[in-house]
């Protein structure tokens, strides 16, 4: 009995440490994002900023945010196929909700529950299947994603003609190569259960962010800016790279201080480049924000017929 009653007390104690730890994670996020939104905003001119996202033209926005919405379509099929390998066969509809569910609790929600996080919890409750495949799946569609960002980030600084990338067009070039050589080898190492749909990933993820690229090519045209595309848009896969790495909320402040030190490199406008980051940053939070509904009422995960 005192042995149960120590087992009881050890687990406590254990979990206490855990939610204090994710407290503490939560807390730097905070305070790290604010710090990076305030070191932004001191080194440019705000009124600037502001009067550039006023005059936007609403037309170019509108087909900025259809293509996002299209980017996110064609990522939550992207996921739905590592859950199809795992016979998990959900259908396109409720994984579309799961995956708008997650966005929410990624941007809105980061503390103790993640989007990634809550999305497993929900497919393992649902299905019979091992938890560290759930979890792999989860990770390796988020690398399929960074993969083609920075397939994307090398080919445009290839083409992009300025003193700074030009003396390493060749490392970019073989980056590309390569990048993709090891995410192969790795699938076929460690996850051979997945493989077979490695080229369809590969495939959904270039259009993913095809059309992002498209998404922030209106931006640029809503904002009335017709020269340096090609650098906007290269800023903007680096500060996509960026912003998924866990260190702040939601991505706030890493990728506004990247879009700054991007434009600075690249004799651009600051002012005019953190703009664009904003409104990119508007457009997600409100996609993001319509996963609230399926907070209150969960999604009811439903099996494909066969």
């Amino acid at each position: 009995m005192n042995r149960r009653k120590k087992d009881l007390t050890a687990l406590k104690k254990s979990m206490l440490v855990v939610k204090q730890r994710k407290q503490f994670v939560t807390i730097f996020k905070i305070v790290l994002s604010l710090i990076l939104v305030y070191f932004v905003f001191t080194k440019i001119n705000f009124a600037d900023v502001l009067s550039v996202i006023g005059g936007a033209t609403p037309f170019f926005l509108v087909l900025a945010i259809t293509l996002f919405v299209l980017s996110k379509v064609i990522a939550a099929f992207r996921l739905n196929q590592y859950f199809h390998r795992l016979n998990i066969p959900l259908t396109q509809s409720s994984n579309l909700k799961l995956y708008l569910l997650g966005m929410f609790y990624n941007l809105f929600l980061p503390g103790g529950i993640g989007g990634d996080a809550y999305k497993g919890y929900l497919i393992k409750k649902r299905f019979d299947v091992a938890t560290k495949r759930v979890v792999a799946v989860l990770v390796l569609d988020r690398l399929s994603g960074m993969l083609l960002l920075f397939i994307y980030a090398c080919l445009l600084a290839m083409v992009i003609k300025t003193g700074v990338l030009s003396d390493f067009r060749i490392f970019f070039g073989l980056g590309t190569i390569t990048s993709l050589m090891v995410f192969w080898f790795l699938n076929k190492r460690f996850f051979a259960y997945v493989l077979p749909v490695f080229w369809k990933s590969i495939g959904c993820s270039s259009l993913v962010q095809l059309a992002q690229l498209a998404s922030v090519f209106f931006i640029l045209k809503a904002l009335h800016i017709d020269t340096d595309i090609m650098a906007y848009l290269l800023i903007f896969l680096v500060s996509s790279i960026v912003s998924v790495l866990p260190l702040t909320i939601g991505g706030i402040g890493s990728r506004e201080v990247t879009f700054y030190y991007g434009a600075t490199w690249l004799a651009l406008d600051q002012n005019t480049s953190v703009s664009i980051s904003m409104v990119f940053f508007l457009i997600t939070a409100m996609v993001s924000l319509c996963g609230i509904a399926f907070h209150f009422k969960k999604p009811e995960l439903i099996e494909k017929r066969l």
